[in-house]
């Protein structure tokens, strides 16, 4: 028996077998899972139950997922995981650009997808508690103190130029999610960029330098053709399935 209290996941999808896998899945866990099947009830459901978080296929049969997406930005935060299509890599962005925590691409295995909801139910109640604009950020061992533009890995002083202290720090705000090409180079560059990838490959190549990174173990993490994210490497390297 699941209590009551348990936290909600809200299955947003018009498959039957992949609502049926993930919810059963879910409930395996501990979690409630409550399904939806076209964005119209997603959107009333959202609404009425406030879930912990929603897992959103893009390809839904009324209103497009991306939409759906906007809409409960407009009045929630509560964290979403996208479910695309593979090759489908331009909605994926879209939906991280608008809002989305986290992706995974169909098929999908399912202890993948509960680590990644793990992950990002964990940041979110970390962000819950702390303040975004805080004066120093910590994310695993890596520290940053924003005021005094000074940064720390493992104890030790890293030096960083402004781009990449601003870089580290925007990563850092966000720790977890992934932040696309595009929104990295509005935020750091300037509203003007947003194309110039091949900025950030220099930039993360530097600070994995800088930041003395294990490559079996980074904190700073390339999703290819999409981003990066910044990651506790032990708390969420923790919770990834074995492959």
């Amino acid at each position: 028996m699941i209590p009551a209290d348990a936290q909600l996941v809200l299955v947003v999808d018009d498959e039957q077998p992949i609502t049926r896998a993930i919810s059963a899945a879910l409930s395996a866990r501990g979690y409630r899972a409550d399904v939806a099947t076209t964005g119209q009830q997603a959107l009333e459901k959202a609404a009425g139950q406030s879930p912990a978080a929603i897992i959103l296929d893009l390809g839904l049969p009324d209103v497009d997922g991306i939409e759906v997406l906007r809409r409960i930005r407009d009045w929630s935060d509560v964290p979403v995981i996208v479910l695309t299509a593979d090759g489908a890599e331009d909605r994926m962005i879209r939906a991280l650009d608008d809002g989305a925590e986290d992706y995974i691409t169909k098929p999908f295995s399912t202890p993948e997808l509960l680590a990644r909801l793990r992950v990002v139910l964990r940041h979110h109640h970390h962000g819950a508690t702390t303040d975004v604009n805080e004066p120093i950020i910590e994310v695993g061992d890596v520290c940053i103190d924003i005021p005094h533009h000074t940064v720390t890995a493992a104890g030790d002083a890293v030096e960083l130029t402004p781009k990449e202290f601003s870089f580290l720090s925007l990563l850092a705000r966000h720790a977890g999610k992934v932040l696309t090409h595009r929104m990295i180079l509005q935020q750091v560059w300037g509203p003007d960029y947003g194309t110039e990838s091949e900025y950030l490959r220099v930039y993360a190549s530097q600070l994995r330098k800088k930041l003395r990174e294990d490559p079996a173990r980074p904190r700073l993490v390339t999703e290819p053709g999409v981003g990066y994210r910044l990651i506790d490497r032990d708390a969420d390297q923790a919770d990834q399935p074995t492959r």
